[in-house]
């Protein structure tokens, strides 16, 4: 687990520090996914369908807003259907347009869902974006699933009905017969409004259980999440009889079950053997506090140092000019001491013979030729004290006299 949470610091720490550089990698990589699977469904037009053309609009994309993706894989639909029929193109506009205007309204945030649902469908993984979407979104996320499922079959729906939508007839009921077939296709496909409504009911209830204040709130939204959208669809599947595969519900589900712990791993990784319930007041409230810290793990900074050769000489250089002053010092130290002891040794001599002369009564001093010479000075020094001294009182007392 320790080896887990320092790779998540580790991703967490390289994101913080390259953001500039990640977040256009990140816009580059969901454009050409969302180019590449238009291209996969109804990749009618060969010039759009080329895949310098498809890397050169995903670089334009990484450069402008999330939505500016959504944006552009809508003309890039648009310009594909063209090359079915034009009533084809107005449907699909006039649809996109109520889309957007729901979008754009009330869940603008949620551009990589309204991406990546069809997205999941094409992999064969639907029921991971629900679950997700409870995870991390809000209740209008609900919008935006739901625009992606209604792409999606409409993908469909165009792709396996082209020849007889690039029908060329010139007669208006021709044309009013197209728009009958992809609103018909919409409208009375069963198997996609059950989809629609397990989707919003999925987040809908993971979104409200992971906000309450209890234990393992994820866990138990992901699990709940999960039962719930299999039995909305088996109740819809039951009720209207769609083509919905019931062995691919339960995998799809599980898989989606595994992302969410993914997910919670990233986002959501508390510890609850730690839980604190902390409680204060001010003026006018009372505040009922409960804490969770999270699962961390702080990084080693591991400092290295570099000695080169040049470096390791004059280390060495360095080390030899210390030993030397550690020997000199100390050879100064011995000198020092052995002078010193020999001075001891002279005055401890001197001491003797000036005690042994003082025993004798005939008060003969011997002293070191040194010690006789401080000692004439310091007499000398006396007497003329004593000199300057008489000097001053018989000119006192003559300056008294006149």
């Amino acid at each position: 687990m320790a080896q887990l949470l320092m790779v998540r610091e580790q991703i967490k720490s390289f994101y913080s520090r390259y953001e500039g550089f990640c977040r256009p990698v990140l816009k580059f990589l969901l454009a050409f996914l969302s180019l590449t699977m238009i291209n996969k469904s109804i990749g009618y037009a060969a010039a759009l369908s080329n895949p310098a053309v498809v890397l050169v609009i995903a670089l334009f994309c990484s450069f402008f807003p999330v939505n500016f993706v959504v944006v552009v894989s809508t003309l890039v639909i648009l310009l594909h259907l063209y090359a079915v029929s034009l009533e084809t193109v107005v449907a699909a506009g006039i649809l996109f347009l109520l889309m957007f205007l729901l979008y754009f309204r009330f869940a603008a945030k949620d551009t990589i869902l309204l991406v990546m649902t069809p997205l999941c469908f094409i992999l064969k993984i639907p029921y991971v974006v629900p679950l997700c979407a409870g995870l991390i979104g809000s209740p209008t996320s609900m919008i935006s699933t739901g625009c992606g499922v209604v792409t999606y079959y409409l993908l469909q729906y165009i792709s396996a009905n082209r020849t007889a939508l690039q029908t060329q007839e010139t007669d208006p009921i021709f044309a009013l017969e197209k728009f009958r077939m992809l609103i018909d296709a919409l409208m009375k496909n069963r198997e996609m409004m059950v989809l629609i409504a397990a989707f919003a009911i999925t987040i809908l209830v993971v979104y409200l259980i992971r906000r309450l204040p209890v234990d393992h709130c994820w866990t138990i939204a992901m699990i709940t999440g999960m039962l719930v959208d299999i039995v909305v669809v088996l109740v819809g599947d039951l009720k209207y009889e769609t083509r919905i595969s019931i062995p691919a519900l339960i995998i799809g589900s599980l898989l989606a079950l595994a992302v969410g712990l993914i997910l919670q791993f990233f986002v959501f990784n508390v510890d609850y053997t730690r839980t604190e319930k902390v409680q204060f007041e001010d003026d006018e409230y009372y505040y009922y506090v409960k804490a969770i810290p999270k699962n961390t793990v702080s990084l080693a900074d591991r400092k290295v140092k570099k000695i080169k050769g040049q470096e390791r000489a004059a280390a060495g250089a360095s080390a030899s000019a210390g030993d030397a002053k550690k020997r000199s010092t100390t050879a100064a130290s011995a000198t020092k001491s052995s002078r010193d002891a020999q001075e001891y040794r002279v005055r401890r001599t001197a001491a003797t013979r000036e005690t042994a002369a003082s025993r004798n009564s005939t008060k003969r001093i011997i002293m070191p030729e040194d010690a006789a010479g401080e000692r004439r000075e310091r007499l000398s020094e006396i007497e003329k004290a004593a000199a300057a001294k008489a000097r001053a009182e018989r000119n006192k007392n003559k300056n008294g006299t006149d």
